[in-house]
């Protein structure tokens, strides 16, 4: 699942450590999902959009 965070983050000028913090995760939790090392719980996914005030949609890409 490919994700915007890392473009969305910076231009809101946000850490990985500030947006871990806003959705209740680690830094590291972050730069997985971020990377895509780690595919997002749907709680997780929900709590990243809501932190930039946009759909799973706009966050997320899923890809077969």
């Amino acid at each position: 699942m490919k994700n915007r965070i890392k473009v969305l983050r910076a231009e809101r000028d946000w850490s990985q450590a500030e947006l871990g913090e806003r959705t209740g995760v680690s830094r590291q939790a972050i730069n997985a999902v971020e990377t895509g090392k780690y595919d997002p719980s749907l709680p997780l996914a929900f709590r990243v959009a809501r932190a930039f005030g946009l759909s799973i949609e706009e966050v997320f890409l899923f890809e077969d």
